[in-house]
């Protein structure tokens, strides 16, 4: 079984309006994993892209209930509702392929504490799997027994799959190589093409880090991928070029390979 996770910069512009989608890019996606379908299990997790996002941060879904709960109850709903219309149009892209995509609702799934899953129910998940389907999650808000609400990131869902499933493979889908020694924008930028969890590891516990910038959106993925590196081989390639997805299911790809 391979868990694919579609990175909210592959499937729409986050700094595009509101809700736009790129139908092409998953359109791609959905044909390069019918390669291997059936002959191998998929669970698909996207990111927020311009749906989510936009909402979370209006209503600072991240900081609880806490402020103006009357309010905050409404902003929780309204992310919720564009997370369901990004996942509504990513299975249906994938229906069309001719792939049974399912989607499941990650907030009636997981609860979380301060941001982190607690408490999962996967058994649907699992009988999807049995059945052949194709289940679709996404990255979501969620109820917290801390602080009322939080956000659930697609990256901390696939951690917590990682270990209840022990998939095969895990590839994030990215609107860039890989992982680089330095800012993917700098002309001296180099790709990593394979790092153990020792070297991730080491990343994460240098301030000089040689040169890899783990502040923010990256180091966030490297310190879930060295938890899912325990289970499952991790892959980052871009999911905007033809082919990418395919070279790491087969474990040949051009990206950067995390092994355990």
């Amino acid at each position: 079984m391979i868990i694919v996770k579609i990175g909210g910069s592959v499937f729409s512009n986050k700094r595009g309006k509101p809700e736009n989608f790129n139908r092409a890019a998953v359109r791609g996606i959905a044909e390069e994993i019918a390669r291997f379908y059936p002959g191998k299990d998929f669970v698909i997790v996207h990111g927020g892209g311009s749906f989510g996002h936009p909402q979370a941060r209006r209503y600072r879904i991240r900081d609880g209930l806490r402020g103006c709960p009357e309010i905050k109850r409404i902003g929780f709903t309204e992310t919720h509702r564009a997370m369901l219309r990004a996942n509504d149009l990513i299975v249906g892209t994938f229906l069309d392929e001719g792939l049974p995509a399912f989607p499941v609702s990650t907030s009636s799934v997981f609860v979380t504490e301060n941001g982190e899953v607690v408490r999962g129910d996967v058994e649907v998940l699992k009988q999807l799997l049995e059945r052949r389907f194709i289940p679709v999650l996404f990255g979501d808000v969620s109820v917290d027994v801390a602080k009322g609400i939080d956000i659930l990131s697609g990256d901390q869902i696939i951690t917590y799959l990682a270990e209840v499933l022990k998939p095969e493979k895990i590839v994030f889908l990215m609107d860039v190589d890989g992982i680089y020694d330095r800012a993917p924008g700098d002309e001296n930028a180099r790709l990593i093409r394979e790092l153990t969890a020792g070297d991730v590891e080491h990343l994460l516990g240098s301030s000089a880090s040689a040169g890899v910038d783990v502040t923010g959106g990256i180091g966030n993925k490297l310190r879930e991928a060295l938890k899912m590196a325990r289970f499952s081989e991790v892959w980052f390639v871009n999911g905007l070029v033809p082919g990418r997805l395919s070279g790491a299911i087969r474990g040949d790809g051009f990206g950067t390979r995390i092994v355990g």
